[in-house]
């Protein structure tokens, strides 16, 4: 078994919305963290962050990055894709070559999977299926590893380009939704979520997983909820705008042929709107998990998010 070194995390996604939270979560616990990145990245490289060029198809940079790792965290993805197979070979396959190099230098460290509550229903979307077929190649091929999924759902927050359209009109007094009245989800701020992952790596559970973590309101949100949350922190009512599936998938054929042209992923696809319309996207969330500190609710999330959002020029 090859020695690992429990102060040593390697990283993918670090470039993304919660790769970047979570890198400065582990510097601030004293840990180095080694990011997989395709270019350089100063403000990785003003935490501290050791960057190694390359991607999930480069099995020789993989390797590199985990080498000696006490910890993998894999939050590298697509959520976004031109056609559905390109989501099979990043999520999917990726996840499969990283483990694969997690076991041959650095087995027996913990090996942190970022999914997504989506895995759980893998015949809504080509998106839900890769996240589903990330999960079992994890477990297929974790051999010595010590494998911990986790599947957070809908997150938000500061730097967070994803929600930026819906924050923006639950600001400015409306919200176009699916109308589905009925269907419920779960919502997490995006430095809950990084917390947690710090901690699962600086004191790892005994949680067998998969962990699917939220923000503590029971029976989760649905879209009124967002609209009547965001009305009283901005002291404005929202107006909600309920659009029907078939307008929705309507729009998403057009985007698609839209896009195709160019190979580019488009804004909304068929699969997305599949998402949009499943009834039951919340977390089976324990709360021991968070050793009873506090989570951030929308409301709160909500106004702390819009603050940074106009802060930085985005709004």
């Amino acid at each position: 078994m090859a020695e690992v070194d429990p102060e040593l995390v390697a990283l993918t996604g670090a470039t993304g919305f919660l790769g970047r939270h979570l890198a400065g979560r582990l510097r601030a616990r004293g840990f180095r963290v080694r990011a997989l990145v395709r270019r350089d990245d100063p403000g990785l490289e003003a935490l501290g962050v050791e960057l190694l060029r390359g991607d999930l198809g480069n099995e020789a940079a993989l390797e590199a990055l985990v080498a000696g790792a006490g910890t993998v965290v894999h939050g590298a993805g697509l959520v976004r894709a031109s056609r559905p197979a390109e989501f099979e070979a990043a999520n999917a396959r990726g996840t499969a070559r990283l483990t694969e190099a997690a076991r041959r230098r650095a087995a027996g460290a913990r090996f942190v999977l970022v999914s997504s509550l989506a895995a759980r229903e893998p015949t809504v979307s080509p998106y839900a299926r890769s996240k589903h077929r990330a999960e079992e190649e994890l477990a297929r091929r974790a051999g010595e590893l010590r494998p911990l999924v986790l599947r957070p759902p809908a997150l938000y927050g500061p730097g967070d380009r994803a929600t930026l359209p819906i924050l923006a009109q639950l600001a400015r007094g409306f919200l176009v939704a699916p109308r589905a009245p009925a269907n419920r989800f779960s919502l997490l701020f995006v430095d809950d979520l990084a917390e947690l992952v710090a901690e699962l790596v600086a004191e790892p559970h005994a949680f067998a997983g998969p962990i699917e973590p939220d923000d503590g309101t029971p029976g989760g949100y649905s879209w009124r909820d967002l609209a009547e949350r965001a009305g009283e922190r901005t002291g404005r009512r929202v107006r909600l705008v309920e659009l029907p599936k078939s307008v929705l998938r309507a729009a998403a054929l057009v985007a698609e042929l839209g896009a195709r042209p160019w190979g580019k992923a488009p804004p909304l696809d068929r699969g997305k709107v599949a998402e949009l319309f499943h009834p039951d996207w919340r977390a089976a969330d324990d709360g021991r998990l968070w050793r009873g500190r506090q989570r951030m609710t929308f409301a709160e999330g909500f106004e702390r998010t819009l603050a940074w959002y106009r802060r930085e020029g985005w709004l």
